[in-house]
């Protein structure tokens, strides 16, 4: 008997080696919660893959869908484990999708972004076409260059899907920043430490061992949102507990005033290019990465600003 399209990355429970959107799905860590599988497309041409999170029950209809896009050299089940967003959630209501760049990188300029940023409008319409995602409840996270991509789709057209984006350790890449223009007000919160010696605060030439990238300012980040966000003047800072006086960070909550969708940094004063609460080496391919904070976890923030947003 033909297995519904929705149900075969479940059913991978017993059976490995069942197809979904023409690939095999695996086993997973806890199947008492979720089913974890790979999937992949087509896109492009190319054969382009994620690892797709979602709970075993099969009367949940459609649900709100969370796309994590990893750093540089990563992967999608890398960032899975390093950044931890499954345990902050603790839902069977939310749906996530870890996509792979192409050997491990996003594309750095308008032309090579675009094929990730077709492949992921793909994904997500497969994802809604297969009546598993909430075409209104579409969330984006990314981190280090897949938050780079990130800021890239919210600030053209592709921004539309989103319901609301958080990024980690990035900064807008400046071949897009005098053009970036949000389609609508988007829900922004962005994580950045203020000396990071990977991805300026204060904008500059990126220093990964792979690519040297023109990012701006944080602030400057921040701007083209505000705008689109109709944000009024000022900012309302909120100091966080220091919960180790002993790591060189202090971290904060700064959330612009009057938006009509929420634009929040959490800025890391001395924080470098590390992802908050999740243990982390001192380098990153061989690359100082800077102080790590631990006076708050990056994935729990994340969580409680799509909570918010009604997610």
């Amino acid at each position: 008997m033909p297995v519904a399209p929705r149900q075969r990355i479940l059913h991978a429970f017993a059976l490995v080696g069942l197809c979904w959107f023409g690939v095999e799905a695996v086993a997973f860590s806890n199947p008492a919660v979720a089913a974890a599988g790979h999937i992949a497309i087509e896109s492009g041409g190319v054969r382009r893959t994620a690892v797709l999170v979602e709970s075993e029950r099969l009367k949940l209809g459609r649900r709100p869908l969370i796309v994590v896009l990893h750093g540089g050299s990563g992967s999608g089940a890398r960032v899975r484990r390093s950044l931890g967003l499954e345990e902050a959630i603790r839902s069977r209501n939310v749906i996530l999708v870890y996509p792979d760049a192409i050997h491990g990188h996003w594309g750095d300029t308008k032309e090579t972004a675009q094929r990730d940023i077709d492949f992921l409008r793909t994904l997500i319409d497969q994802l809604i076409a297969n009546r598993t995602a909430d075409r209104r409840k579409i969330f984006l996270v990314g981190s280090s260059t897949g938050g780079m991509l990130a800021l890239r789709i919210a600030c053209e057209r592709s921004g539309e899907i989103y319901a609301g984006i958080a990024t980690i350790i990035a900064n807008l890449p400046a071949d897009i920043a005098e053009s970036c223009q949000p389609p609508k007000p988007i829900p922004l919160m962005v994580i950045n430490g203020t000396a990071n010696p990977i991805m300026p605060y204060a904008g500059g030439k990126t220093a990964f061992s792979d690519s040297k990238t023109d990012v701006v300012s944080t602030d400057a980040t921040l701007a083209p949102f505000a705008k689109a966000d109709g944000c009024g003047d000022g900012r309302t800072t909120i100091a966080l507990p220091d919960k180790d006086p002993t790591d060189g960070t202090r971290s904060y909550i700064d959330r612009l005033n009057g938006c009509k969708a929420p634009v929040e940094l959490i800025r890391i004063e001395g924080g470098g290019h590390t992802i908050p609460g999740r243990f982390t080496a001192g380098t990153t391919r061989g690359q100082p990465v800077g102080a790590h904070t631990k006076d708050f976890d990056a994935a729990h923030m994340i969580w409680d600003f799509f909570r918010r947003l009604g997610v």
